[in-house]
Formats: structure tokens, sequence, C-alpha cells
């Protein structure tokens, strides 16, 4: 068990490295870390080049955490593995479980995060974890993300701020698994989640209330013109 867990941490923290944002954006001869927030999220990447450069940022950063909680399910599958650890009783009658292929997904999705926020690649500078985030929540707890998404949907509605939305839909899905009695660990996971957005955010709750934070439809940074 600790061997799988271990080489799982490893490579969704280097999937969630590959820093998408910031080579999607030099790719259009922009530094995104000297540009609008300076942060190589799908969010800045769409305020400086446009919904195209940005659009394909989210969907790449999305697939990293998809992925990162994939990995396990393919490898239990693929090779057949069991996945349930059994616990007994002082006679030997079975008494529960511990999923394995839970705890591993839920450590990918960590892992591909935490490479997504502090990338190796760029000198741990990374984004919000967002996207990445809800890549890996559609497949673990798909229902989850459709109310998250919901959350996301009216929040940035009402209010146009697309990083209170991002929080609250965070928010949203140890809520919504509580609610559902998901497994300690789903819930626990996504809780885990909900902090790291949240903290990532920190700066944009301070401009929300200092009322400079941009908002959804507010003109774009100009993007530098490319060197020749």
């Amino acid at each position: 068990m600790v061997p799988l867990l271990v080489a799982t941490a490893l490579v969704a923290y280097l999937l969630g490295s590959l820093p998408f944002g910031y080579l999607v954006a030099r790719s259009h001869g922009v530094n995104i870390f000297e540009v609008g927030s300076k942060n190589p999220g799908a969010t800045n990447v769409r305020r400086v080049l446009g919904s195209g450069p940005g659009n394909l940022v989210f969907a790449l950063d999305a697939a990293k955490g998809a992925i990162a909680v994939i990995l396990p399910i393919a490898y239990f599958s693929l090779f057949h593995r069991p996945y349930l650890l059994l616990t007994t009783d002082r006679t030997g009658q079975v008494v529960g479980g511990i999923d394995i292929r839970e705890i591993a997904e839920v450590v990918g999705l960590i892992c591909a995060l935490l490479g997504h926020s502090f990338s190796c690649f760029t000198a741990f500078r990374g984004g919000k974890g967002v996207a990445t985030g809800a890549g890996g929540f559609v497949i673990l707890f798909p229902i989850g993300a459709a109310i998250a998404l919901a959350v996301w949907a009216i929040t940035a509605r009402l209010f146009r701020y697309v990083s209170l939305a991002s929080i609250l839909a965070a928010i949203s899905l140890p809520i919504s698994g509580l609610a559902r009695n998901e497994s300690g660990i789903l819930v626990g996971a996504s809780s885990l989640v909900a902090i790291i957005v949240l903290l990532r955010h920190r700066a944009n709750l301070s401009r929300i209330a200092a009322g400079t934070e941009s908002k959804i439809g507010q003109k774009r940074t100009a993007a530098p013109t490319p060197s020749p």
C-alpha cells in the first residue's frame, strides 16, 4: 500500500506541476508571470490573451486533476489488484475494510493540486488550483462537482467575481459530501481542497474588500507586443 501511495503522490505532483498557463502564454510571446495578476491560471491567461488561450489552459489544467484520479483507478482495473484492505476482529470475522483505491485517488488529486500551485518547473510558483481541483472532482465526486459548478455559476452571475465564485464552489464540495453521507476520506479530501483554494485566494478576498478586484467582463489587461 505504501509504495503505491508514494508512487501515486510523485507522479501526480509532477503531472500537476506541468505549467500549461505559462507555456500557452509563452507561445503567444507573453510571460504570464509578468502581466495581469501575474498568476499562470486560466483566469489571468483569459484576461491577458483572450478566451481561446484561457479556455485551453483551463481544459489542460482540469485534465491534470482528472488524470491524477484516473491513474489509480486504471492501475487497479488493468492489473486486477484487490483494493479493499479488510479488517477483522479477534475471532477473525471481517468487520470492515479500507478502500485503498479511494485513498490513492485522493492522494493523486491532492498532490496534483499541490504541483499545480507550487510547480517545481517554475520555481514553485503556480495557479490557485481551481481548474485542477474541478477536473479531479468530476471523476472523484461527480455530483459534488455538478453542485459546485452550479454554485460557481450563480455566484459569478450575481457578483461577477471569478475568485469569489471559485471559493464558494470549493466550499460547497465538503458540504455536499456531508449532505450525501459520502465517505470520510472524500469529505476530508474535499475539505482540504477547499482550504487550499481559500488560502490561495487570500489576496483576492482583500481586493474584493477594497473594491479593486477585477470583475467578469471588465476590460482585460493588454498583452505586451511579442518580441520580433
